[in-house]
């Protein structure tokens, strides 16, 4: 079926996703928190992982792709950004509206769809947004343009990185994030991985993203998630549960940091990065 471009600048108003400290808690668990992250995981004084906000995001994100006619079995997530205007609650409702920015045509390699959402609370004040970039390998070649190149951001060569933190993921870790609301079968079911082009199933980007996420908190922000301005970042490698991720970050100016995060073998699986953050 043929991606509909007619959702094109059109804005859909997705449901309300309302949320409470259990799904914080199990956010963070499902981002690789323990106990040596109490704030996070324990109710008392609760702190809020910046890129929970993916969450309400993943909420909506299954009736857009139906909406577009995007394959499910050939998706790939490409990028995603988060920008942060105010601390996120430890429980509120939110409502979001989701806007398809372009479609472009990479010919053979696919179609890239490109889109943004805005999360408001219950006073209607702006959360944050998530804009996101959505490669459907199998929707290219309709006869449309192919759109601009994506800005590089790359380490500063030869310099070594401000800093380094590795986590070791569960093998359990995608049946665990998966609770957040991502109920892709890509990252439970065998057979689904295997029509997917994989021989298991994979873990989510968003979850790897978390996980980038964390060190970027400890390292950067003092543990503090109202430091966190933004986070971009491209999905460049497939990583696996059971995989340890390292992450590490420059500093490239005041207040912004670009990272690389790798797996034990040495693939890049996270890059072209550009983090915002009180300093």
């Amino acid at each position: 079926m043929a991606l509909n471009l007619g959702v094109i600048g059109k804005i859909m108003e997705m449901d309300p996703f309302t949320y409470n400290e259990d799904a914080i808690i199990l956010y963070a668990l499902g981002i690789g928190a323990g106990l040596d992250e109490l704030p996070f995981i324990y109710e008392k004084d609760l702190k809020v992982f910046p890129t929970f906000a993916v969450v309400p995001f993943g909420h909506g994100l299954f009736p857009f792709i139906e909406e577009s006619n995007i394959n499910l079995f050939t998706l790939l997530h490409g990028e995603q950004k988060i920008t942060l205007h105010k601390p996120i609650p430890t429980a509120a409702t939110i409502s979001s509206v989701a806007t398809c920015e372009s479609i472009w045509d990479k010919g053979d390699k696919g179609a890239v769809v490109t889109m943004k959402v805005e999360s408001r609370d219950e006073k209607g004040e702006l959360l944050f947004e998530n804009k996101a970039l959505l490669m459907d390998r199998s929707g290219g070649n309709f006869g449309g343009e192919r759109g601009p190149k994506t800005e590089s951001v790359n380490p500063p060569e030869g310099k070594a990185p401000d800093f380094s933190v590795s986590y070791t993921s569960s093998k359990d870790q995608a049946a665990l994030y998966r609770l957040s609301g991502d109920k892709n079968p890509l990252h439970i079911d065998p057979e689904f991985a295997k029509m997917g082009g994989f021989d298991r199933p994979i873990l989510h980007g968003l979850c790897s993203y978390g996980y980038a996420g964390r060190a970027i908190l400890h390292s950067i922000c003092g543990g503090d998630p109202s430091k966190l301005k933004s986070f971009a970042v491209r999905f460049k490698g497939v990583v696996f549960p059971g995989d340890t991720m390292t992450t590490e970050g420059w500093k490239i100016e005041q207040g912004k940091y670009t990272i690389r995060t790798t797996t034990q073998d040495g693939r890049e699986v996270l890059g072209n990065s550009l983090i915002e953050v009180d300093e």
